[in-house]
């Protein structure tokens, strides 16, 4: 029976992997702290998702309360279970570019050096094993914002003639931009699971994945658009709308989707290879527009405010090109348009507060 090792395993994406590969018939090795409360509070808590999964899976799922950091400590579950490990899915992180700017040094060990700590222990012990990394659109920087934007009345746009109409692909350049400090964290180590690619032969990928979204977030302020402007819509609580006359523009991209896509790459993998993945044009709205769409969901209305000023390094507008992906496995298809996104979300939520 293949084995999976899932970093940020009660997270969002890692608990949609969780789910995914067990249904598969894989063992599953997790790790997950719940770092996420201590960045943003207990009210971002994945406990409840860890305990979910324990109780589901039993001894299919094996959960190491570990910090990724923790190089004696992920190498000796990597000793253990050595060339038993086939796939490991790295999610963990600090996945905020307004919380690193309050604490440089936990975000960049986190992002990168956890990532070079498991990058090694899977050369050490295992290096045939599939390595999979969810990256980010932010890697990119404030690049996309120079692009040659329309105003519209509820989003910025690009013009249809435009080479990136259908999204922003591989191309473009993660140089010479602002990308806030958790922008650079994540470049450091989408580099370095690029280079243990190349250099070292491995079957590495990184995931530049615009918005990740889906019923088993756990929404903050600072982290989590779709599943954070439900919860507000829900519960009423108000909401601030940052910058960009809030007509800023994100892909999201259901958590099934894309851990599908990591499927597909365990099962053909190739060296140092990147992509960007997200909702492309199948799947994204702007801020105004997701407003709406929650309001006639809940058939409440949300409690917002406007700042003008916008997060710093923030983008205006981005649409994942998942083309290339597509080109790669064409059998892979999205499952979740933005309308069921939000209503799995939505039932999610009010499931949990039931």
């Amino acid at each position: 029976m293949p084995t999976v090792l899932i970093t940020g395993s009660a997270g969002l994406i890692g608990s949609e992997s969780v789910r995914f590969f067990a249904q598969l018939g894989f063992n599953i090795i997790g790790i997950d702290n719940d770092l996420r409360s201590y960045f943003f509070g207990e009210s971002a808590s994945t406990q409840w998702n860890r305990d979910l999964l324990k109780d589901k899976y039993g001894e299919q799922y094996r959960h190491y309360d570990l910090d990724i950091r923790d190089r004696d400590a992920i190498e000796r579950i990597f000793k253990e279970h050595a060339t038993g490990i086939n796939l490991i899915i790295h999610t963990a992180a600090q996945p905020s570019h307004d919380w690193a700017a309050s604490d440089p040094h936990t975000d960049f060990t986190v992002n990168a050096n956890g990532t070079l700590v498991l990058l090694e222990a899977t050369r050490q012990y295992c290096p045939d094993a599939v390595f999979i990394f969810t990256s980010t659109n932010k890697v990119y920087g404030d690049l996309p914002n120079f692009l040659p934007l329309q105003e519209l009345e509820t989003r910025w746009e690009i013009a249809p003639d435009h080479p990136y109409w259908l999204g922003i692909d591989e191309s473009m350049s993660v140089d010479q931009s602002k990308h806030s400090l958790f922008g650079a964290s994540k470049v450091a180590a989408d580099v370095l699971v690029q280079e243990y690619g190349r250099y070292f032969n491995m079957k590495t990928a990184s995931f530049r994945g615009g918005c990740l979204t889906g019923p088993a977030h756990s929404g903050a302020k600072l982290h989590g658009f779709l599943a954070y402007l439900m919860k507000c819509t829900v519960t009423d609580e108000p909401y601030t709308i940052f910058g960009y006359k809030g007509k800023q523009v994100r892909d999201n991209i259901h958590s099934y989707d894309l851990v599908n896509a990591f499927y597909h790459f365990y099962q053909n993998p190739r060296c140092g290879e990147v992509y960007n993945i997200g909702g492309s044009r199948h799947s994204n709205c702007s801020m105004l527009e997701a407003i709406a769409q929650c309001e006639a969901l809940t058939g409440k209305v949300l409690q917002y405010t406007y700042a003008k000023d916008n997060r710093s390094g923030d983008h205006i507008w981005y649409v994942s090109d998942v083309r290339k992906f597509q080109s790669h496995y064409p059998t892979w298809h999205y499952q979740y348009a933005l309308q069921d996104i939000l209503k799995d979300i939505y039932t999610a939520q009010i499931t949990r507060a039931i």
